[in-house]
């Protein structure tokens, strides 16, 4: 056999290799999007009793209404209970529909996320406190400035703005309450974790000067606030969401670790304050919260269940659709090697 019959039989040989590796991926990505499909298919039929994710997502938004209407005097409790309302109260109010795509009020800072669990649920919310998690989240400045409005000498006008609202439905507004204007607050700036379909901030792990991680440091706490599909989509012009902007702001590089003991011996690692899931705080600047735990009154619903499913739901899906971005690159890959393999052969047929 001649020199050039030997390496094209060699080439043909390698292209006929590839093309069965090949073959063998495509048909392994297909099982493996054949699986997630399934998967995304027992994910809408809940638990087969006819209960879907989207009687599971309304049940956790009745839950967080309910503890926030027990403040009834409250501007969140005001919110909560205009949703199901027809917009001509806020019309006959405001001259404007206090709606999300109006008004640009984002929600109630409890409201916006989910945790894994009921001690981190706790935590988080007795770290931030009860006027925080009932503050308003509104998008722009221009939100903040129509939801109250002022006398020439500098008095609230009851009849205008949000107050007026109030007072339309008879839910009058008690007290002061905080609003965050996410346009407004300074974004974490910096990457994200790659292929997270949560898209969370990719913050250096804390490190003892040997370089190791201290021991029960679970995660950062803007990290394990879960956010849904709606909320995980960019709310600012500037293309910021909520994790960068209103819960980068809220917890900066707050530490989480799994006991107050291993929170203590991290001490050297810790900056912006920690917490531990037992009850440990310890606020920046080196305040050290102690005593027994508060009563929670409002606090972000820990994910169980089929809620935890819908957390989940995100994630699946993105895996979908890397799977089949995947499959494609493969099978443009399968095409070449068998375009390749031909024009082998072709060669190999004017040798001979």
């Amino acid at each position: 056999m001649s020199k050039p019959t030997l390496q094209n039989n060699l080439k043909i040989k390698r292209h006929e290799d590839n093309i069965k590796f090949l073959q063998t991926e495509i048909k392994r990505l297909s099982q493996s999007i054949l699986n997630v499909q399934v998967s995304l298919a027992n994910h809408h039929s809940g638990n087969g009793n006819g209960a879907t994710d989207e009687n599971g997502a309304t049940r956790m938004e009745e839950e967080e209404t309910e503890q926030i209407m027990r403040h009834e005097r409250s501007a969140a409790a005001l919110l909560c209970k205009l949703k199901p309302m027809k917009s001509h109260h806020a019309t006959q109010a405001l001259n404007l529909t206090l709606t999300q795509d109006v008004l640009g009020i984002v929600g109630v800072v409890a409201s916006l996320g989910r945790v894994d669990s009921d001690d981190l649920s706790r935590i988080l919310s007795e770290y931030l406190g009860l006027e925080t998690m009932l503050a308003i989240v509104c998008r722009t400045f221009e939100c903040v400035k129509v939801l109250e409005k002022y006398d020439k000498d500098g008095m609230i006008i009851s009849s205008a703005g949000i107050h007026g609202l109030g007072s339309s439905i008879k839910n009058s507004i008690k007290g002061r309450f905080q609003v965050l204007c996410l346009e407004d607050l300074r974004p974490y700036v910096g990457g994200f974790v790659a292929d997270n379909p949560q898209r969370k901030l990719a913050l250096p792990k804390p490190q003892f000067p040997n370089g190791e991680c201290p021991h029960g440091f679970l995660d950062y706490a803007v990290n394990m606030i879960n956010l849904d599909k709606r909320n995980l989509l960019s709310l600012t012009t500037a293309g910021h969401g909520l994790r960068e902007t209103l819960f980068y702001s809220l917890f900066s590089r707050l530490q989480v670790y799994k006991t107050r003991r291993e929170m203590l011996l991290a001490l050297p690692c810790i900056n912006d304050g920690a917490l531990s899931l037992d009850g440990g705080m310890i606020k920046p600047s080196g305040v050290f919260a102690l005593g027994s735990r508060k009563n929670i009154e409002v606090k972000f619903l820990a994910a169980s269940g089929e809620s935890s499913m819908l957390a989940n739901y995100i994630e699946t899906e993105e895996l979908l659709k890397k799977l089949k971005l995947e499959r494609t690159y493969v099978t443009e890959d399968m095409q070449r090697e068998q375009e390749l393999l031909d024009l082998a052969k072709k060669d190999l047929s004017m040798i001979l």
